[in-house]
Parts: structure tokens; C-alpha cells; sequence
């Protein structure tokens, strides 16, 4: 059975390399039992139920599950590998034992291998990051690596985050210069969930493409001030995670909604719901408006929203083709509630 078709995005690389995304990706967090366990049949469903609606990118990393989202990716890919795909995971942490008890994620990640995520963004700890993530998930190769999370979100302060990203410009980076020239990846890259820091990378160095995680979204456009205009001038394309903003965009602004990872603060609650019922007047679903908003701005190549199992991946797919009328995103501007200079998909569906 031939699967739908979903609208295709090309990146040109620095290498001259063209990848071809799908505009729906698939994110692995959940396959790593981000919240809650799911089984080896459930993990299987959800990545077969992306499949079959098209999707044809996915993304992993070791810190989903520490290495249980790349191990369940493994036998998938197998399955797969006569088939054209592309697969991203990232560098920065590395896995080493640890007592239960001190596992890293106790809380958040669910019945996962007893592991403690060690910071790395020296250029011998990408180089062992790729060996073992290229181990985990059974490949010779990988199409787009990239740097994970050095932004003050994951550090604890900008501070912090600068340190990172010296340490990681000063090792790291050549060390995903050399993959990449000896072709072992396609593309290079980083992916945060602070625009500030994929400018400030993309000055420093000669990067692909930027993953970036909630902050290009119907509910957040400062990106548009600097750094995406940027990414237009050097021919950088941007994966948008998180296109929810952890949840509210897709749940609205329901008790216990979740923004930015944790419970949405009354400001956001009540500006989301100013966006739904924007949405609403016009017969369009809150989480359809969130996936088609990101992806009319030329510099985005694919929109990851994840999904806790085959219901989910199914139910994303069906947003990303729902009718939308331009009148919406006028509405919206008019109301405040998006920014005037943010580029709207230009027709109805």
C-alpha cells in the first residue's frame, strides 16, 4: 500500500548534498518512556503508524531513554533500509552505569537502562557519542548529527551555556567538520530550545541546519527578530520541535495544560486561549493551526511533533492536512496574538 503523500522540503547542504524531509517528522522522546512506559509493541506501533501516514524523517537522541529510543530505532531501520529515510540523533552527552537510584531522568524517563548522562562537548566525546549512537541503532552512517543542548535551559544559566559552547567550538565542532567531510554524517548541526544560541552558533561556524525546540511557534515568534532571517541569508534550514510548546497548543489552555515543560503560568493559558477561539470562529483545530503556522516560513524544512503512540502519530498527520483558511492567520495578527512580519501559509489547505 502506497502511504499518503506528505509535502516534501529540500535542503541543499554545504557539501552540496540535497535531503529531502518530510514536512511531519517523527520525534523519539516518547519511545524513550518520556513519562510513562511504553511496551516494545506500543514503541513499534507508534514508529510503524508514522510510516504508514508518510513521515520519512525521524529523530532520536542517546538522552531519550538514555539509549532506549535509539535501541527500539534499531530494529525499525533494519526493516527499512532498502527504503529512503532520513535520521538525525545528537552528541553532547555520554551514558555511563550507575546505581538505579542515581540514573538520570528518575521521574521522567520510565523504565529505562540505569544510566547516568555525563556532559561532553569535547571533541574526543562526539567522536565516542557517534560510536556508540551509530552502535545503538545498528547503521554504518547517519544523515544529520547534531550538537544536543547547549543552552542555559539545560545548564542553568547563560553563563553556563557560553561555557558550553566554547567548549564545543573548540573540540566538538571540528569533530562534526570531519564527520561530515568524510561523509559518515550528510549534515550538521544543533539542537536547543533557545534561538539566542543557534544564532550565536551560526555566526561561529559553518553549520547545515538547526533543530530548534519551542521557540518558533504559534505562540512564540522572536526568532524572527535576528536569527531566521539569518538562517535565510546562509541557506540554513530549521527542523521546528515542539510545536506545541509541550502540549498547550495541542491539549489549549486546559487545567494542568503544559508549556515549556511544565504547568502553563496564567499569562500563557490565557493568551492561548485568546488563539483558540481565533481558531474556533473559523472551524479549524488549535493543534492543526500549531503544525501549518512554522512550517510557511521558507527557512523550515519539517515540523517534529512526536507522539505517545499510533493514535497520536495518526492524529498529527490528520492536523497537518486540515483546511485552513488565510482569513485566520489575518485574524490573528489583528488580534495581537502574531506577529505581522511572520509568514503565513499563502492558500486554503
Amino acid at each position: 500500500m502506497r502511504p499518503p503523500e506528505i509535502a516534501r522540503r529540500i535542503l541543499r547542504t554545504r557539501s552540496g548534498t540535497e535531503l529531502s524531509f518530510t514536512a511531519l517528522g517523527f520525534g523519539t522522546a516518547p519511545l524513550g518512556n518520556l513519562y510513562r512506559g511504553l511496551s516494545e509493541e506500543e514503541a513499534r506501533a507508534a514508529l510503524q503508524s508514522a510510516w504508514d501516514v508518510g513521515c520519512r524523517y525521524f529523530d532520536t537522541a542517546p538522552q531519550y531513554g538514555l539509549g532506549l529510543a535509539e535501541t527500539r530505532l534499531n530494529g525499525f531501520l533494519r526493516e527499512h533500509r532498502a527504503e529512503p529515510l532520513l535520521l538525525s540523533t545528537k552528541v553532547g552527552r555520554l551514558l555511563r552505569l550507575s546505581r538505579a537510584a542515581e540514573r538520570t531522568g528518575v521521574g521522567k524517563f520510565f523504565d529505562v537502562p540505569s544510566r547516568k548522562e555525563h556532559y561532553d562537548y569535547s571533541y574526543d566525546g562526539i567522536m565516542r557519542s557517534i560510536e556508540f549512537s551509530l552502535e545503538r541503532l545498528g547503521i554504518d552512517a547517519i544523515d544529520i548529527l547534531y550538537c544536543h543542548d547547549v543552552d542555559a535551559f539545560t545548564h542553568g544559566s547563560r553563563a553556563a551555556s557560553d561555557q558550553r559552547v566554547a567548549e564545543f567550538m573548540a573540540g566538538g565542532y571540528r569533530a562534526l567538520a570531519e564527520l561530515r567531510t568524510a561523509r559518515v554524517v550528510k549534515a550538521i548541526g544543533a539542537g536547543v530550545n533557545e534561538w539566542q544560541v543557534c544564532e550565536r552558533l551560526a555566526k561561529a561556524g559553518d553549520f547545515d541546519l538547526f533543530l530548534l525546540a519551542g521557540r518558533y511557534t504559534l505562540l512564540e515568534q522572536d526568532a524572527l527578530a535576528s536569527f531566521l532571517p539569518l538562517c535565510l541569508t546562509r541557506g540554513i534550514g530549521i527542523v521546528v520541535g515542539g510545536p506545541f510548546n509541550s502540549g498547550i497548543l495541542a491539549t489549549g489552555p486546559k487545567p494542568g495544560a503544559f508549556y515549556n515543560y511544565e504547568p502553563a503560568p496564567p499569562p500563557i493559558r490565557e493568551r492561548v486561549a485568546r488563539i483558540e477561539a481565533v481558531c474556533a470562529a473559523h472551524g479549524v483545530p488549535l493543534a492543526a493551526a500549531a503544525l501549518a503556522f512554522p512550517l510557511a516560513h521558507p527557512a523550515v524544512v519539517s515540523v517534529i511533533a512526536g507522539g505517545q503512540g499510533a493514535q497520536e502519530v495518526q492524529q498529527n498527520a490528520h492536523m497537518l492536512s486540515w483546511p485552513i483558511p488565510t482569513a485566520l492567520w489575518r485574524d490573528l495578527v489583528n488580534e495581537g496574538l502574531l506577529r505581522p512580519d511572520a509568514p503565513v501559509p499563502a492558500a486554503d489547505g
